[in-house]
């Protein structure tokens, strides 16, 4: 069951800002965007659950002390990420989406005029702007923020070269009726990949665009979390390769978890693997290192795919 509650509906918004939320607090994004909004923009939130009282009160408190035109969602049961971006579709206005995480904020005053300058010159479908890292880190988040801002942080040059990779919707503008033909997979359920899944889906049918047009991601987690949610997504690659072998292919990770999964007793290797990663005695770069191989070990445990013969697996790869 979900409620709605509407504060200025405006009709025919040119662009529809989504944030699906699930334990944050997404107040100060949804301020700051809307001291960024003009008349044809409209901001539609999804509590997928939590149902945090004071979280909800005060984005009605925000709403209701200015005119942007907002519209807040509220789901009783949390069901997952994908759900949550296909509810809030349903309940947007324009013909353009604009999905951001809870935990992202704007780089600068210009982040959604840089957006709506790009949708208006046409020509393009999706758009991803990419994102950022805070300029600094306690320790505890600093494993993290190392790791994205080498793998994940680049610019939109680096992203085009490599088209749906790097595409996450952390970021990610699109047209609604790409979205109308090509929904976000609701069996992935948890953390991880059905973003992946869904941009290797619809790049090959539609005009993909990366600009720089950076949020920066606040939500940093700690390395016991980062290493819990990695050990969940693994179902989820599954999921990913299953649907995307020529793309998944071509990953350093998959690379890495075919390798491993070739060696006999290899996940003897995570315990010390995850003792490198936890330990700040390492230096950052060997901890990243150290993580990447224990997910890829992980992959290679828990993955159907990595336990397919060769032949097999070249076979669907063809």
């Amino acid at each position: 069951m979900i409620t709605q509650h509407n504060f200025n509906a405006k009709h025919n918004p040119r662009l529809s800002v989504l944030i699906p939320y699930f334990k944050d607090d997404p107040s100060k994004l949804l301020s700051a965007l809307i001291a960024q909004a003009d008349e044809g923009i409209e901001i539609l939130l999804y509590d997928d659950g939590t149902g945090n009282p004071e979280v909800n009160d005060a984005l009605r408190r925000i709403a209701r002390a200015n005119t942007a035109s907002v519209t807040l969602l509220l789901a009783y049961e949390n069901q997952g990420r994908s759900a949550a971006r296909n509810a809030l579709q349903a309940a947007a206005g324009a013909p353009w989406l604009l999905f951001l995480d809870a935990d992202m904020m704007p780089a600068d005053a210009n982040f959604l005029s840089r957006y709506m300058q790009i949708i208006m010159q046409g020509g393009v479908d999706v758009i991803f702007g990419g994102f950022s890292m805070p300029e600094s880190s306690s320790p505890e988040y600093a494993l993290h923020r190392a790791f994205s801002a080498s793998t994940d942080c680049l610019t939109a040059a680096q992203r085009a070269a490599s088209g749906p990779q790097y595409v996450c919707s952390s970021n990610l503008a699109v047209r609604s009726s790409v979205l109308d033909a090509e929904t976000f997979d609701t069996g992935f359920t948890g953390w991880g990949w059905e973003d992946s899944e869904w941009a290797a889906r619809i790049a090959p049918k539609y005009r993909l665009a990366h600009i720089d047009n950076p949020a920066v991601h606040l939500g940093l987690e700690t390395t016991d979390t980062l290493l819990r949610r990695f050990a969940m997504s693994g179902t989820n690659y599954n999921r990913f390769i299953s649907r995307h072998p020529v793309m998944a292919k071509k990953l350093a990770l998959y690379k890495a978890m075919r390798g491993l999964a070739q060696i006999p007793f290899q996940g003897l290797c995570q315990a010390p693997l995850k003792a490198i990663v936890k330990s700040r005695f390492f230096p950052i770069h060997i901890r990243i290192k150290a993580l990447k191989l224990w997910r890829a070990s992980w992959y290679a445990e828990t993955c159907d795919a990595a336990r397919k013969p060769e032949a097999v697996l070249e076979e669907a790869l063809s």
